[in-house]
């Protein structure tokens, strides 16, 4: 098992910036918020909407070469609307989805307008090849509380794990992959907490209190990275103590990493190189955990709350959710999925 370094920096910039011009826009969504993307080992894109309001068309769609989009897997899985009823083959309240190997995992928190979780959270996993349902992970009763937003998900194959940041309700969920078992742990820990009520842009304040959210699997190192929204601190856990399931040890052997910008979602590339936001700034900030180099990689007017990374063919995508800039009625505003080159980012 490798020791976790710890490297407690401030915000350290260094010049390595992605020509905007270079950031190629893959699709846009008018008046529909998009939050989650991921692409499939084989160039699939898919995307997800949250139920954060009414009129939400589509709760997970599939982008199609001619930047048009598609339900998925079809209309009657996405065909959920507030007040009916709830069953096992609806998407309810999706926040994220991951595609991994031949399997895409739709994270649903059943928790529409964040009045409240009506349902036990789950993650469908759809066979890529089929586009059928494969198997329903149903959070266990002492996995999430009623104002839970579970939010993002990682897969740890080699431990058989999936692993759960909520948002709502501080702290992280392991989902066993094959029993479907699941455990909470960190809960309303300083690690998962939430360190302020808000965010501060250019011309606003964005007030919000958001606990646990962003999490990067570090599958070379067997270490889980997870980050709050609202706070500027990093934190890691072996692998190896989060599956024990023992939360004293589990709280324990948490370690904080760095002092960084606020992000959402982060991602690590094959080389080892974490990708995340600076929602603050409209930047994409890329961190050298190795050496502790934090730096811009990305920033511009084509930023705009960087949500969700994906890394397929050596290009990151990521989505624009613009979450401080909605005030109200958003059919009107354009949500975009955008990508660029990583290739050197890794010089």
């Amino acid at each position: 098992m490798r020791k976790i370094v710890v490297l407690v920096i401030i915000f350290g910039i260094w010049s390595c910036k992605s020509d905007q011009n270079q950031i190629e826009q893959v699709t846009s969504f008018k008046g529909q918020q998009v939050t989650g993307v991921t692409v499939s080992d084989k160039g699939r894109i898919f995307a997800n909407f949250p139920r954060w309001r009414e009129n939400v068309k589509n709760s997970v769609v599939e982008v199609l070469d001619d930047k048009k989009s598609t339900a998925y897997p079809n209309k009657k899985w996405n065909s959920w609307k507030l007040g009916t009823a709830i069953s096992d083959s609806v998407f309810v309240a999706v926040q994220s989805v991951v595609a991994f190997e031949n399997i895409v995992y739709v994270l649903d928190t059943r928790n529409p307008l964040f009045k409240g979780v009506l349902d036990n959270p789950r993650v469908f996993a759809f066979d890529l090849s089929t586009n059928q349902l494969i198997k329903t992970y149903i959070l266990s009763e002492d996995s999430f509380l009623k104002d839970s937003y579970i939010n993002d998900l990682r897969v740890d194959k080699k431990k058989g794990k999936i692993y759960l940041t909520d948002s709502g309700h501080a702290g992280l969920v392991v989902v066993d992959i094959n029993s479907g078992d699941s455990f909470r742990v960190l809960n309303n820990h300083t690690s998962s907490l939430a360190e302020t009520n808000h965010l501060t842009f250019k011309n606003s304040i964005w007030e919000n209190t958001v606990h646990s959210d962003g999490i990067a699997l570090d599958t070379k190192n067997d270490v889980l990275y997870f980050h709050a929204l609202t706070g500027y601190n990093l934190y890691a856990i072996s692998t190896e103590f989060l599956i024990k399931g023992n939360n004293t040890e589990i709280e324990k052997n948490v370690k904080l990493i760095a002092k960084t910008t606020a992000p959402d979602g982060m991602i690590f590339d094959q080389s080892g190189l974490l990708f995340l936001a600076d929602l603050e700034n409209n930047k994409i900030m890329k961190f050298n955990i190795s050496n502790g180099k934090i730096s811009v990689f990305a920033e511009g007017e084509k930023i705009k709350w960087a949500d969700t990374f994906s890394i397929y063919n050596d290009e990151l995508y990521y989505t624009n959710s613009r979450i401080n800039e909605v005030k109200g009625d958003i059919s009107n505003m354009e949500f975009t999925i955008h990508k660029m080159s990583i290739i050197e980012a890794k010089k």
